[in-house]
């Protein structure tokens, strides 16, 4: 993405200024903690020293200018490049190590609560195709979240995941982070019969997005209590998006 991109009623656009990121922080902050429950900073911020490594995307309502939506990007040279990611923080991550191409970690996205429109996501996908294009990226990775750490209420949602998404053996994340549910094992070995739609209610939007497009995930979930969430591994290799939906995603970003 060069300097913005609008269509409808938003315009996506990079952060340019110290004011417009902590905008995007203050927003981050009650997405996920104001509303989702974590355990924030007293300044109503939500800062990591990631921040400085990333680029913020900012999605905006074009008629005043409101905040609606945002995300961090950081770019990497290669799979050398992947314990320096946050997502290294929480999955062990060596088996991409190997991986020869830019990558671009995903991070901290969030939709302002009280904004229910798809569009949001949409905008913030065709700007992803424009960095994508531009830097040559053939990975898109991240941590995709469920709110709240109780796993029963995503039982469904994780034997999907289990069933149809978890990662090829070649790039699948190891165990990291001091609590996690290893969801694959648990299920397999309860016997658990998914109920699809269940699953795919409970599913967060963004990981949906992934999926479709033929996204992947770890076989375990982090517990989050910082964030209150619990979050899973996703991966997008750009050559796995099916042909249709990336001319739709090129359409929006033109």
């Amino acid at each position: 993405m060069t300097e913005h991109l609008e269509k409808g009623r938003y315009r996506a656009r990079w952060a340019n200024t110290a004011a417009e990121i902590e905008a995007a922080m203050r927003l981050r902050h009650l997405c996920f903690m104001a509303s989702g429950g974590g355990q924030g900073r007293d300044d109503g911020l939500d800062r990591d020293d990631f921040d400085d490594r990333c680029r913020h995307l900012l999605i905006e309502e074009i008629d005043g200018g409101r905040l609606v939506g945002c995300c961090r990007l950081m770019l990497l040279r290669d799979g050398t490049e992947i314990g320096s990611s946050y997502s290294a923080q929480y999955y062990e991550l060596s088996r991409l190590s190997g991986y020869g191409a830019p990558m671009l970690e995903l991070g901290r996205f969030c939709i302002h609560p009280g904004i229910l429109d798809p569009d949001i996501l949409r905008m913030a996908w065709a700007a992803l195709t424009r960095l994508v294009d531009a830097e040559g990226v053939e990975l898109i990775f991240g941590c995709s979240s469920f709110a709240g750490t109780e796993t029963d209420r995503y039982l469904d949602a994780f034997g999907l995941l289990s069933d149809r998404h978890v990662a090829p053996r070649r790039w699948l994340p190891r165990v990291k982070a001091p609590r996690v549910f290893r969801f694959a094992e648990t299920l397999r070995r309860a016997h658990h019969e998914t109920d699809r739609k269940s699953g795919l209610q409970r599913m967060p939007p963004l990981l949906r997005s992934y999926l479709a497009m033929g996204g992947w995930v770890s076989d375990h979930a982090v517990v989050d209590t910082d964030l209150n969430t619990l979050h899973v591994f996703t991966g997008l290799e750009i050559r796995s998006i099916p042909e249709a939906r990336a001319r739709a995603l090129r359409l929006v970003a033109t």
